[in-house]
């Protein structure tokens, strides 16, 4: 305890120390002890004796003080402070940031500081005298002289609009004035910020009317002020202005951020806010630029065209691509400017993404216009980098706007030029900038996933060319560590490709048969590109194993000497979850291909599969899939899962209690024992029907009343979503079928059994209603006998 003391004595001296280094550094220290110490009640006197350094003189002290509780409100959560505290650093952090306060590096500490104290200020922010003397101070912040404070008070006001929403209706005009002052006049930093705080309105208010849907009446207490709405006719002008505030070379740099792009998607946002309304301030702007000798002119009114093609209906839409877009069309192929090129490009794209596709009544794209669409899209990525990758994000929402299509698709007739195109785009000496060979590898993934039966013999042409390609990166040469992380993401992307191609070609009985005699050799190449040790890579190789498997049926038996290991080890891949999550999906494909062939290798994947549900290490989201791929195995060695059904029942019935019961959990966690709930339904189903006819039936018999507590106990519950809600149905089904008169009475003595199948047969879900009246023929029949 005393060396407690002494470090503690130690910290809040160097705190006071005029070295900027020291009492900077001492400030992240003392905030790190105090999200220790704090939440189990200890150094109760910390933030008495730093309230009592800020009426001192010399200002480092003040600074560093404000910097160390701002520091100390972002590491412990609010319910650590007592309000009586949380009272005394508000007002202390916002007294150092009035404009009385001389020094501006007090004034910038205090600033920073109320951003991290917000959360904080709960109580603070339901009063009114306080919410209106903190945000008079914010907004006077605002306009200090120094650059810092006036972007870190905006970063207040963004913070404060998604944390208090709801409490900003008397103070929106004057921080309107403030936002379009500062996006008008101020340096970027400050400005950018003024603007992100109407896109956080836009997101706030999204969600709310997402959450309410359209169906609520005006005088109903929804929590949405359409702020938005309100402040079209000025917000809209303003970031239109933005647009025009270009840089000369944004399009080559990733991660770019300017004026013109931020001002861009709070347009976007806004779309997405007010619908239809945003159409009519728009267009006049972009038909008096479109056409402008300056680059920065056509190049704005393309983005603002682009940006508003998400949230106004279709209706509204439609008549004005269909004018818009031989123009753009034509901008495409012969604008002089490289930055007009790459948003036309861009604002294709978004106009096959969202205006194309089977839901949409009027078509955009037509046998007139399609081969014009196509041939520029092609020419386009022969461009610079960045307009080929954003031409290839176009083609890829065009193919997949005709994925349901069905039997005959409009690019058919251009699939051999579209995939020929794509791959000479990947093989670009500049293909490594703007992402362009990945883009262009998972455009022709899109491609080919949407295209018809009709292109298969020339996807079955393209998948040696794929395998070539994924051959030369596993040639041994040595490379940099730079180097080698591109042909790992180049690795990723081939074995999407071929994973997408065995799917098509496996599917369809006569591509199938001449695609077998590729199977050996694909197979070779996942083993050694398992071999690289690559987390992103080997999920990628045991997807398309996964379509492999399924595509050979029982013939991948021959793999599995081979495959084992590497299914092990992506079976114990805790550290890569996701690899660990497909893996386990894998287990399943691979059960569905060999049924009761995969026998020998079921000890030790059981044996996982149960090390990885007892793992507390193991990511939450990777236990459902577990759960059903337990149901896998059972339903492909049937009876002989006899063997685990020791290990795997105790399992399911404790995971199945804790996920009945969800009273006070959020969405999020709702959503989470949904899957989980569903999984361990689908792990009884699969067992049920696994032992289904045979005589060990009777083994299950034990388990029985367990698992109709549990679907009672859901259904009590009333918050499953209709998938688990099927999967329930069907496993009361299962339970009738397969234990037939042992369960007949079981189920007629069951609470909710009754209720839950009427309430099924009686659902709009087709599916539903299917799997309840098969539950109901079985449950009669069980019943009867």
């Amino acid at each position: 305890m005393a060396v407690k003391a002494q470090i503690r004595t130690c910290l809040l001296q160097t705190l006071s120390s005029p070295v900027p280094d020291a009492h900077s550094t001492a400030s992240q220290v003392i905030a790190k002890v105090a999200g220790i110490e704090l939440p189990q009640k200890q150094w109760p006197e910390l933030i008495g004796s730093l309230l009592s350094n800020i009426h001192q003189v010399p200002a480092h002290v003040k600074q560093a003080t404000l910097e160390t509780l701002g520091y100390l409100c972002e590491e412990v959560s609010p319910d650590v402070v007592d309000q009586d505290q949380v009272n005394k650093i508000l007002t202390a952090v916002v007294q150092g940031m009035n404009a009385e306060e001389g020094n501006n590096d007090v004034r910038l500490a205090a600033t920073r500081a109320l951003y991290n104290a917000l959360g904080f200020a709960q109580a603070n922010f339901n009063n009114d005298m306080e919410r209106d003397f903190i945000m008079r101070v914010v907004c006077e912040a605002t306009q200090s002289p120094e650059v810092k404070i006036r972007q870190a008070a905006f970063e207040c006001l963004v913070s404060i609009s998604s944390t208090y929403y709801e409490k900003l209706a008397p103070y929106i005009q004057d921080i309107f004035n403030i936002t379009a002052k500062a996006v008008k006049e101020d340096v970027e930093p400050v400005a950018l910020q003024a603007i992100e705080f109407w896109s956080s309105i836009c997101d706030e208010e999204i969600d709310i009317l997402e959450d309410y849907g359209g169906d609520f009446t005006a005088d109903s207490d929804v929590p949405c002020y359409y702020f938005i709405k309100q402040a079209l006719p000025a917000l809209v002008p303003m970031l239109l202005e933005t647009l025009l505030k270009q840089e000369e070379d944004q399009d080559q740099d990733e991660g770019a951020w300017n004026l013109a792009m931020a001002g861009g998607t709070c347009l976007g946002l806004v779309a997405r806010t007010v619908g239809d309304d945003i159409v009519p301030l728009v267009m006049p702007f972009i038909q008096e630029n479109i056409s402008k000798p300056d680059w920065r002119q056509r190049e704005a009114a393309t983005y603002a065209f682009g940006s508003i093609l998400e949230g106004p209906s279709p209706d509204k839409l439609t008549p004005l691509v269909n004018v818009a877009l031989n123009f753009m069309l034509s901008a495409l192929t012969k604008d002089p400017n490289s930055h007009v090129k790459d948003t036309t490009a861009w604002t294709l794209g978004r106009i096959f993404e969202f205006l194309h596709g089977s839901t949409v009544e009027t078509p955009i794209i037509t046998p007139a216009n399609c081969q014009l669409i196509i041939t520029v899209l092609l020419q386009a990525m022969k461009d610079a980098p960045n307009v080929a990758e954003k031409a290839c994000g176009a083609l890829y929402f065009l193919a997949q706007g005709y994925e349901d299509m069905g039997a005959s698709s409009p690019l058919t007739p251009y699939f051999q030029e579209i995939v020929q195109s794509l791959l000479t785009v990947t093989h670009r000496e500049d293909a490594g900038e703007s992402r362009l060979r990945t883009a262009a590898y998972e455009t022709l993934n899109e491609v080919v996933r949407c295209s018809t039966d009709e292109t298969a013999p020339m996807v079955l042409q393209l998948a040696p060319i794929i395998m070539t390609e994924l051959h030369q990166t596993l040639e041994g040469q040595k490379l940099s560590s730079d180097e080698r992380e591109k042909q790992s993401e180049l690795q990723g992307l081939l074995c999407g490709c071929l994973q997408v191609i065995i799917q098509k070609l496996g599917a369809l009985e006569p591509t199938k048969f001449v695609f077998m005699q590729y199977a050996d050799q694909i197979m070779n190449l996942f083993l050694r590109v398992f071999a690289c040790r690559n987390a992103t890579v080997h999920e990628e190789a045991m997807l398309a194993i996964g379509a492999l498997a399924y595509a050979t049926g029982p013939d991948f038996a021959k793999y599995m000497p081979e495959f084992y290991k590497y299914l092990e080890m992506g079976l114990q891949n805790f550290e890569e979850y996701q690899v660990c999550a497909v893996t386990v999906g894998v287990v399943g494909d691979v059960c569905r291909a060999l049924e009761d062939k995969i026998l020998p290798y079921c000890d030790g994947i059981m044996t996982q599969l149960l090390k990885d549900l007892s793992s507390n290490q193991l990511h939450r989201s990777v236990k459902p899939p577990i759960f059903s791929c337990l149901g896998d195995i059972a339903l492909a060695i049937g009876e002989n899962f006899e063997k685990y059904l020791m290990y795997a029942m105790p399992m399911l019935q404790s995971a199945a209690e804790l996920s009945a019961h969800t009273s006070g959990a959020d969405d999020e966690m709702i959503e989470y024992t949904n899957l989980l709930r569903n999984g361990i339904l689908e792990a009884y189903s699969g067992i049920f029907q696994g032992f289904k006819n045979s005589p060990k039936t009777q083994l299950l018999i034990p388990y029985a009343p367990h698992i109709l507590q549990f679907l009672d106990s859901i259904y009590m519950e009333k918050d499953m979503d209709d998938v688990v809600m099927k999967t329930a149905i069907g496993v009361l089904g299962d339970l009738a079928d397969t234990l037939g008169s042992n369960a007949g009475s079981l189920i007629q003595q069951s609470l909710s059994s009754k209720e839950f199948l009427n309430e099924c047969l009686s659902s709009d879900d087709h599916l539903i209603k299917e799997s309840a009246e098969w539950a109901k023929l079985a449950i009669t029949r069980a019943i009867s006998v």
